[in-house]
């Protein structure tokens, strides 16, 4: 078996092809930015994560691999692309020789990630649950016609900064927020992302720590 790094698995031809059509196929059906932008800033508040938190160098990097195969099951259809993304991870995985408890490690942090099916199981899968769902800003947009805007658009496209960082002595995950209230009222954030919300906080907590979300300065949760 072989030590399998993030970058090898960044470098995979096949992981990149996936990404890079999961995400046109999401573009086709109206979804926001789910590509190489979405899993590498994933990856990397993941993993920054997990060394915020002084977690093992090793978990730290499986953290950053299950990032960038999480959202890769979309190439076969949005609806339980978790589950699927994680078989695919699988096949990738084993292929490149990565031991079959780290396979383990991946698959189940992958195919928790959905909030409407999944649940923070370990290090590994609550790091990758803050990271994904915290990544909210107006560079997902892909729609430039502001007045035919979703929720989903108006709401990314009125976050201008978006932060993720644990500290550790206090044993809080923050995650800060910019938003233009001219574009949506604050309401509008947790109208589509409360459940979100409620499973970072379960994310959270166990990692030892508490949940905090702040919006233009202001603590909210």
């Amino acid at each position: 078996m072989a030590v399998v790094t993030f970058e090898q698995v960044r470098r995979d031809p096949e992981v990149h092809a996936y990404i890079v059509k999961a995400n046109e196929m999401l573009s086709a059906i109206g979804f926001t930015e789910h590509g190489l932008r979405h899993v590498g800033l994933v990856a990397q508040r993941a993993m920054g994560l997990m060394a915020e938190l002084e977690r093992p160098e090793r978990m730290r990097e499986l953290a950053g691999i299950a990032a960038l195969l999480h959202d890769i099951g979309n190439i076969v259809n949005r609806h339980d692309h978790g589950q699927t993304s994680a078989l695919l991870a699988h096949s990738i995985l084993s292929r490149m020789g990565m031991p079959p408890d780290e396979i383990a490690i991946v698959m189940s942090a992958i195919g928790n990630h959905e909030e409407e099916v999944g649940n923070p199981v370990h290090d590994v899968s609550a790091a990758l649950i803050l990271a994904d769902k915290s990544d909210v800003h107006r560079t997902r947009v892909y729609n430039r016609d502001v007045a035919t805007f979703d929720i989903h658009d108006r709401v990314n496209y009125a976050v201008t900064s978006s932060e993720l960082h644990a500290f550790h002595d206090q044993k809080v995950i923050r995650l800060s927020l910019v938003v233009d209230t001219s574009i949506i009222a604050i309401m509008e954030y947790f109208e589509i992302f409360l459940t979100r919300m409620i499973m970072c906080r379960r994310a959270a907590e166990l990692l030892g720590c508490r949940f905090e979300l702040v919006i233009n300065e202001n603590r909210l949760l």
